[in-house]
């Protein structure tokens, strides 16, 4: 079915871990007006106990997907209810609840696919206690991505940095095997063209880690540059893509670099993520390149022990809000152009 884009666009959200700081997060952020209708997949009852919880008024209102998106009010929302299989706590995992925390992401990512929402937006989830409950579950990235499609490609980004990866959550002696020609040519070919489509970017610049120190240092310090990197990069180049590198990464963050690229692309998660982090904790957002949809997420955890509190940010679940908003506007430019 072809997405019905729509002048407003209508978020799907979802709160993540209920026992976690997402569903403060939303609480929070529901407290003023929205350029958007976002619509909350939750159980009723979690928002309600959570906004009582924080002292924060909230007025929850079934979603009707018949009716056209109205602006987000303060302290109203759209609510499409998914029920907990057991009371969520503060700071407690169950893994009871992990069903429901699958049944939340699937109905926004369907929503996605057939054009009810312009987006999704994700609050963190807890990985360990998804697998605790019997669920073979790797992250948001695969799981949405078994769900609609496509190659997931995971790029953090904030104001003057992009990083996306080859490899998102692998034990680091796992890294290597898992970097082949095909996974790199395939991640790159994604990565290259979502920052056209998506990011307006008119010729890409990406700048390429090698997987080993110094890049490498022509094989004394291992040989996958030699082997993959290189080959990928120079077939890719000569259909004309703009790829700088292998490049060490311990020197590829730097201005000399970053200025004048519109991506950096690590070989594993803490290759390049620590970097972004630095820069911009609770800034920044997680987006799910390669899918049919557009997904963006905050680039933080559960944060447990601060569920209840008051005491969680929400500046990166603004950027992911507003990313999906940007996101989406761009993908209707191009759409109608």
């Amino acid at each position: 079915m072809k997405p019905n884009y729509c002048p407003l666009r209508r978020i799907a959200v979802t709160p993540g871990e209920p026992a976690g700081i997402g569903p403060d997060q939303l609480i929070q952020l529901i407290q003023q007006h929205l350029p958007c209708e976002l619509v909350l997949i939750a159980d009723p009852h979690l928002l309600r106990q959570r906004a009582q919880i924080l002292g924060l008024p909230i007025a929850i209102e079934p979603f009707d997907a018949s009716q056209t998106p109205e602006m987000q009010a303060a302290g109203r929302v759209k609510v499409l209810p998914v029920a907990l299989a057991e009371p969520a706590v503060c700071g407690i995992l169950n893994p009871a609840n992990s069903r429901y925390v699958l049944e939340t992401i699937a109905q926004a990512a369907q929503g996605c696919l057939t054009g009810l929402f312009s987006a999704m937006v994700t609050a963190p989830v807890h990985k360990g206690i998804i697998n605790d409950a019997g669920l073979p579950f790797s992250g948001h990235t695969e799981f949405i991505a078994e769900l609609t499609g496509g190659h997931p490609v995971m790029m953090l980004a904030t104001e003057g940095l992009r990083v996306a990866l080859v490899t998102n959550h692998l034990p680091l002696i796992e890294v290597s095997p898992a970097l082949t020609r095909d996974r790199l040519r395939t991640v790159i070919s994604v990565l290259e063209l979502d920052l056209r489509k998506h990011f307006l970017c008119e010729k890409p610049k990406i700048l390429v880690c090698g997987l080993n120190p110094h890049a490498g240092e022509g094989g004394y310090l291992g040989r996958e540059e030699i082997d993959i990197i290189i080959p990928v990069i120079e077939n890719l180049r000569n259909q004309g893509m703009d790829l700088i590198g292998p490049l060490p990464a311990d020197t590829v963050f730097t201005p000399k670099y970053l200025d004048s690229a519109d991506a950096v692309l690590a070989m594993y998660h803490d290759q390049g993520l620590p970097v972004i982090k630095y820069k911009s904790f609770g800034q920044a957002v997680n987006i799910t390149l390669g899918l049919p949809i557009i997904r963006t997420s905050v680039d933080h955890g559960t944060a447990l022990s601060l569920a209840g509190t008051g005491q969680a940010g929400i500046g990166s679940l603004r950027v992911a809000l507003q990313t999906a908003l940007t996101l989406s506007a761009n993908r209707v430019e191009r759409h109608d152009a």
